[in-house]
Formats: structure tokens, C-alpha cells, sequence
């Protein structure tokens, strides 16, 4: 399930509860952030079942995206523990983003 973040304390709130979260910044006209964001949200699913999936739309909320330095959409961040792991922003490789996060996650949660 993928929640849609409406405020920067909501969001700080999940960032301190869970391990492992991924927001993935979106913007309605954003055509690459609807042809990446099921991709995104699936390979979660299937191999990050632990992971926290969250959305935030910067064109409804852009105090979020600011707060993160987020200055282009789609931009997807993963946190472990509350710290900022990847970014990966516009057209990038759904597999090198996951890439770049499967040892970490099977350490955080083995």
C-alpha cells in the first residue's frame, strides 16, 4: 500500500517509525513520473516487502519537495533508518536504484 504524504510532519513522522521508506516525488504533468511510478512501486512489492512506499505530489504539497531539495519530478529518495540512502531523479534505471539498495536493506532487516 502507497501512502500519499499531505504534510512535512507526517512526513518526518514515518521517517522516524519505519527502517526503510521510499518517496517517490510526482507531479500531475509529469509524463516519466506516471511511466515510472508503477515500475517503482512493484519491484518494491515484490522484493522490498519491508520497505514503506510513500508519494508526494509537489504540485499540492510543494513544502515537502522543498524541504527535501527536491527540484525536478519523478525524483525517488530511499531512507534507511532515517537517513537519506539514494536519489535517483527524472529517467533512471528502476533495477540500478535497487541495485544500489539490496545489501543495506538485507542487513537492516536480517
Amino acid at each position: 500500500m502507497v501512502n500519499v504524504l499531505n504534510s512535512l510532519k507526517e512526513t518526518q513522522e514515518i521517517l522516524e517509525k519505519e527502517a526503510a521508506v521510499l518517496i517517490y516525488f510526482s507531479a500531475p504533468s509529469c509524463n516519466v513520473c506516471h511511466v515510472l511510478k508503477p515500475k517503482v512501486f512493484e519491484a518494491t512489492k515484490k522484493y522490498y516487502e519491508k520497505m514503506h512506499c510513500t508519494e508526494v505530489n509537489i504540485a499540492n504539497t510543494p513544502d515537502i519537495g522543498v524541504h527535501f531539495n527536491v527540484l525536478s519530478a519523478p525524483t525517488v529518495i530511499i531512507f534507511l533508518n532515517g537517513k537519506e540512502f539514494v536519489r535517483e531523479s527524472r529517467a533512471f534505471s528502476v533495477e540500478g536504484m535497487f541495485a544500489k539498495v539490496e545489501r543495506p536493506y538485507e542487513i537492516l532487516f536480517s
